[in-house]
């Protein structure tokens, strides 16, 4: 099927009135926990897995694309009004949006934010129209042996992602790892690291992990690690830009969708990179540079337009071949496993309702955020003197019902906690959850696959590097981890030009 003959299909599936309803609830919700501070989609999407277990699948998938894309949307507010990311990825429109709305031009900054994100979230949207199918044709021709590289290039990327502490990365990941060959080995038959407690044969589920890491630890360290009292800069003058502004504005967005949709799409996706990389090349090709540090608006035009497209891209890798590449993916990738669904290729051709119902969403989910959040930015922004005790009470009393409801088992209420705790001491130290929970998904994936690779070739590991493109990927993996090291060591070695 061509991708504008499906892509009119799943218009036909996102455009009923029960599916229009869940996406308007998605980008609502999405939009609010992008406004506070510390509550974003990972979180959310995570929620709600345990109560939409009834839910049909393009529905719930509707609602939790919505929620994605509106924590894009929604995490702008905070950082001009409050100078608080609602998102990570909303730092860097914090640098010079709050300079704007402090110097009264607080309307304009979400203003280019709000045009922005629509912009290049439906020009990315269009860019994974034709992107996913040509992937798909790529991914068809994969064996154990490729799935297998892709599982290992994906624990790599997440794990070494720049700026971050390496160390930490691959620490989180071994976590999820042991989390996820907890239980009977599928082949054997041998409990592993059950530790004689009937609960844990079955295995630790996906959304109870999801749960307790992304809900309970992420509360825990907020609780505790956050403090009220920030002030909210009121909005003055008009919401909308002056002609100087726009003519500023608009070709930011482009190069903004430019930089945020392939860097997303990339295994080492997500939307932080690609903001601080848009912030950067805007500030060099700034017409007056010396405006960067007291409210540039292209400051905030090009990473927002960044920070969608990113997120559009990241979907690639997840519908075309189930490959995770942030914390929000990792948790849809869940939440497919949840409904019996296995992204990828095959999805394509057995589910195409659902994926291209989906990816047509995304094109009415833009609309709906463009109208929501230019003239209710006030509601949004009023969210913000809930006061915290009580979203997070909120918010444990939901993950323990959840939590609840997966199994009706109080094990698993328990284990969310114990685990929550983990989650807040990796927060606490700064260790990453993202490589935890996509160790936890694609470990048992990737123990099959080697496996099953390893019998095909009567045991022989040399079918890994014999094939192209499992050698590929490997050696991008190899890549990836080696080469930071290299340069360092060369660049210690390069003789200083000033000597």
């Amino acid at each position: 099927m061509l991708p504008l003959t499906a892509l009119a299909s799943g218009f036909a599936v996102a455009l009923t009135p029960q599916n229009l309803i869940w996406a308007l609830a998605g980008v609502t919700l999405g939009t609010a926990v992008g406004v506070l501070p510390g509550i974003g989609p990972a979180l959310t999407v995570a929620l709600l897995l345990p109560l939409t277990y009834s839910l049909d699948p393009t529905a719930a998938f509707i609602m939790f694309a919505g929620i994605y894309y509106g924590g894009m949307y929604g995490g702008s507010t905070t950082s001009i009004l409050l100078n608080t990311p609602g998102e990570s990825a909303s730092v860097m429109t914090a640098v010079e949006g709050h300079l704007m709305a402090r110097a009264g031009r607080g309307g304009a900054a979400l203003a280019t934010a709000a045009i922005g994100s629509f912009v290049a979230g439906t020009l990315a949207t269009a860019a994974l129209t034709v992107c996913a199918p040509v992937m798909v044709e790529l991914a068809l021709g994969f064996g154990p042996a490729e799935y297998f590289a892709l599982a290992v290039l994906a624990f790599v990327a997440v794990s070494t992602v720049p700026g971050k502490s390496r160390l930490h990365g691959f620490a989180s990941l071994l976590f999820g790892l042991l989390l996820g060959v907890i239980g009977i080995d599928p082949l054997t038959g041998v409990p592993r690291l059950a530790f004689g407690i009937p609960q844990l044969l079955d295995g630790i589920d996906v959304v109870v992990v999801a749960v307790g890491l992304f809900a309970v630890g992420e509360v825990l360290y907020a609780a505790s690690f956050q403090h009220e009292g920030a002030k909210i800069v009121p909005l003055r003058g008009s919401l909308w830009m002056t002609r100087d502004e726009w003519s500023r504005s608009w070709k930011a967005w482009l190069r903004g969708t430019l930089i945020g949709f392939p860097l997303g799409a990339l295994p080492a996706g997500g939307a932080e990179i690609p903001t601080f990389l848009s912030y950067a090349v805007e500030r060099r090709l700034a017409r007056d540079p010396g405006q960067f540090g007291h409210g540039a608006i292209e400051g905030v035009a090009g990473p927002e337009a960044a920070n969608n497209a990113a997120a559009a891209g990241t979907l690639v890798p997840l519908l075309a071949l189930g490959l995770p590449t942030s914390a929000t993916t990792a948790i849809l990738l869940a939440a497919f496993q949840q409904y019996g669904l296995q992204p990828g290729p095959l999805l394509f051709q057995h589910e195409p309702r659902l994926v291209w119902g989906l990816i047509a969403s995304l094109y009415v989910g833009n609309l709906m955020l463009l109208v929501l959040n230019l003239p209710l930015v006030g509601v949004w922004v009023r969210l913000l003197t809930i006061p915290q005790p009580a979203l997070y009470g909120g918010i444990l009393i939901l993950a323990s019902a959840g939590a609840y409801s997966v199994n009706r088992s109080v094990f698993d209420v328990g284990l969310i906690y114990a685990i929550g705790g983990v989650g807040y001491l990796m927060r606490r130290r700064s260790i990453p959850l993202a490589p935890a929970i996509i160790g936890l998904i694609l470990g048992p994936m990737a123990e099959q696959q080697l496996r099953r690779a390893l019998a095909i070739a009567e045991g022989s590991p040399a079918v890994l590097v014999t094939r192209p493109i499992s050698a590929t990927l490997l050696a991008a993996a190899v890549l990836l981890l080696a080469g930071p090291l290299i340069v360092r060591h060369w660049r210690r070695q390069a003789p200083d030009p000033s000597s």
